[in-house]
């Protein structure tokens, strides 16, 4: 579960001040330790307690004492160029605020300009009825989206295609010979690229409804007995008819 954020307000019940001022300075203290073993910088913090006159020094009173006195050596312009108090504090906040203010008004004025280009493609809206600052929004942003479609067409039209190959559920259209017809054949494709591996069981059809549309001819005549024969160019087939 997330943590609630807490209100940077003053604490009116004495016992949560209390309890806040002693978790938050534990962990000032064990931030400034980070600090300083992590980074190899010298640093102190000195914090004093409500109605108590003995402050909480973080690590030593002579090692604070000296990095005190470091600092007092500086010029006054070094001193305050990275001092930071409460009210550049909420400067600065006020700053992103305003700017993070200023980036949702441009969304969201980029948002109506849109419906009110949607609306006039459609009839919702006339011309008539738009004020002058919209003509000039509608001109940016329509100007801004030919501008994309144009960059698409030119990428698209740098990508090389690849040549249109023949898929192994891809039909091989072939001349049906004498009967004026076009038969469709079925080719596979091995996995090596081999296209040469036909179906012999398509191959068996293709010549049953040839001999089927020669009989259906007028002009058909019965074959003899050699124009039963039939060559095979197939190596493995030859071994069996010679």
């Amino acid at each position: 579960m997330p943590r609630q954020k807490v209100k940077l307000a003053w604490i009116a019940k004495a016992a949560d001040r209390k309890t806040s001022f002693r978790k938050r300075k534990n962990g000032l203290m064990k931030k400034v330790s980070d600090l300083s073993t992590l980074c190899a910088v010298d640093a102190c913090a000195i914090i004093y307690k409500p109605n108590d006159p003995v402050p909480d020094i973080w690590h030593s009173p002579s090692e604070a004492y000296r990095v005190l006195m470091r600092f007092k050596s500086l010029p006054r312009y070094d001193q305050t160029k990275h001092m930071f108090d409460q009210e550049v504090y909420l400067e600065q906040r006020l700053a992103k605020q305003k700017e993070k203010l200023k980036c949702k008004e441009r969304l969201n004025r980029e948002d109506e300009v849109k419906l009110l280009m949607y609306q006039s493609l459609i009839g919702e809206k006339g011309v008539h009825e738009l004020r002058t600052e919209d003509f000039g929004d509608l001109v940016r942003l329509i100007e801004k989206n030919v501008k994309e479609v144009e960059e698409k067409i030119e990428a698209y039209s740098r990508t090389p295609t690849a040549p249109q190959m023949l898929t192994s559920n891809e039909p091989m259209q072939i001349d049906g010979g004498d009967g004026g017809g076009d038969n469709t054949l079925n080719m596979t494709i091995d996995d090596d690229g081999d296209n040469n591996a036909l179906d012999m069981t398509d191959i068996e059809a293709l010549i049953r409804q040839e001999y089927f549309m020669e009989m259906m001819n007028p002009t058909y005549q019965a074959p003899n007995g050699n124009d039963l024969m039939m060559q095979f160019e197939d190596t493995t087939l030859g071994d069996f008819f010679p």
